[in-house]
């Protein structure tokens, strides 16, 4: 009888207090600034990250760092614990049926009749008891628990998205360093090879020590600069080796592949769809929409709370012959508690909830404006990297034939050392700043995909 009447009170409709959630409006731009040209539907983050970043060692790093990486076990283990609490509070909703039993045993030290004053006794059955969620409370609370789920699974693929991109720009910087190493012992093979070509001269007598000494000065510059590029090497190794989840160690990677800039335009899409894609801004809304919901849950606080009982069982003993039945005994109860007076509790926890509210919309917000930031600085970087790129790369071809001809105009006699040692130094400098510019703005693109917040997932 008792799980009947549960049944037919929580068939009955319950009122939510509080507002529904509803997205608030924001101020989005038509389309993002320095996108040049009409911005397309389509967008670099609708791809994912296998085909965007087509190079084979990146991809096995992300497999690796995606399969082994703890930062997202911790995620995915917060997930689960989210989720679970979430099942805690959806149980509040249906009633609670507990099994009991008890025995005891009351005996008197003695009796004027004489008789055995011991009495035994023993109840057993079932116990329910639910409360009716009549106003919401519970059922708002389950909505927050809920909201609180799905943020945690949008920061679990937050952390995917930083992961990846985090792997990426490692990556990139590591294939400049060898880029930038290379140069360097190649500047050293041709400083090596100068300074042998005066040390000969000195010794047939046509060129003097100044000149050597002057010669062997670059090519210490130039030696220098290697065990700082080894030093940045296994430094960026090492941060990748954690990011994969491994003791620090020596990363696979062609090194001979030279370090070009991929050609293709990169639509950004429509600013509106970033709403959709970031992980952070979908995570700060769900937090909005779990402290919508505690709104309605601080809400029903004012309004009474009823709770149903029930028991079905049975006794034993002396007290099932005092009653003078089977000793099959049932009892069904209702309560209603209605709060009056706690000194302005409720009112506090409503006003407190209130401005969690507020402060969970300003975070959605100021989350959405920062991707439209990060989306217009990604793309002002990659144009302008480009720009700087090709004006280095010119200015590599003109000191690379500068460096030639000053050879050849010393060997002729009508140029001085100063010339070779000028020319070389800068061609040195302006071949380390065209690899960090190729780096860069690789790097660059790595932001971009990651400031859209798309295309991480898993092949």
């Amino acid at each position: 009888m008792a799980f009947g009447v549960a049944l037919v009170l929580g068939a009955v409709a319950c009122t939510k207090l509080g507002p529904d959630y509803q997205r608030p409006q924001l101020p989005t731009p038509p389309q993002y600034r320095f996108a040049e040209g009409v911005t397309q539907a389509e967008s670099l983050a609708d791809l994912p990250w296998w085909q965007v970043f087509d190079d084979p060692a990146l991809q096995a790093l992300a497999r690796e760092a995606i399969a082994n990486n703890l930062d997202l076990r911790i995620a995915a283990a917060r997930v689960d614990e989210l989720r679970a609490r979430a099942g805690i509070v959806k149980s509040f909703l249906y009633p609670q049926v507990d099994g009991t039993a008890s025995y005891s045993v009351i005996g008197a030290s003695s009796t004027p009749e004489g008789q055995d004053a011991t009495r035994q006794s023993g109840v057993f059955g079932f116990q329910l008891s639910w409360e009716w969620d009549l106003f919401g409370r519970i059922g708002r609370q389950h909505e927050a628990a809920l909201a609180t789920v799905l943020a945690s699974e949008q920061g679990r693929r937050g952390v995917l998205v930083t992961l990846v991109g985090d792997v990426a720009t490692s990556y990139f910087l590591l294939r400049q360093l060898d880029a930038q190493l290379a140069i360097a012992r190649e500047t050293l093979r041709i400083n090596d090879e100068t300074v042998l070509y005066f040390r000969n001269r000195l010794d047939g007598g046509v060129s003097n020590r100044l000149e050597l000494d002057r010669i062997q000065a670059l090519r210490s510059q130039t030696a220098a600069a290697i065990p700082q590029f080894e030093q940045q090497i296994a430094q960026v190794e090492n941060a990748i080796s954690l990011l994969l989840g491994r003791p620090p160690g020596p990363i696979a990677r062609d090194q001979t592949k030279p370090l070009d800039v991929p050609p293709p335009a990169i639509p950004a899409g429509l600013p509106a769809s970033l709403l959709e894609r970031r992980p952070d801004v979908v995570e700060a809304e769900q937090l909005l929409v779990a402290a919508n919901a505690d709104i309605g849950a601080a809400k029903a606080l004012f309004y009474p709370s009823i709770g149903l009982t029930a028991f079905g069982g049975g006794v034993a003993g002396d007290v099932a012959t005092l009653l003078g039945g089977s000793g099959a005994v049932w009892s069904f109860g209702a309560g209603l508690l209605q709060p009056i007076y706690n000194a302005g509790r409720n009112q506090r926890n409503y006003e407190a909830v209130q401005a969690q509210f507020q402060q969970a919309l300003a975070a959605y917000q100021k989350a959405a404006l920062n991707g439209y930031r990060e989306v217009a600085d990604a793309l002002v970087t990659i144009q302008k990297l480009a720009d700087a790129r090709v004006a280095r790369e010119a200015g590599v071809t003109a000191l690379q034939d500068a460096s030639d001809l000053a050879r050849s105009r010393y060997d002729s006699g009508l140029a001085s050392y100063i010339e070779i040692l000028t020319a070389d130094q800068d061609l040195f400098q302006q071949q380390l700043l065209l690899a960090d510019t190729r780096g860069a703005e690789l790097r660059a693109r790595a932001e971009f995909y990651r400031a859209l917040g798309g295309g991480w997932q898993q092949p």
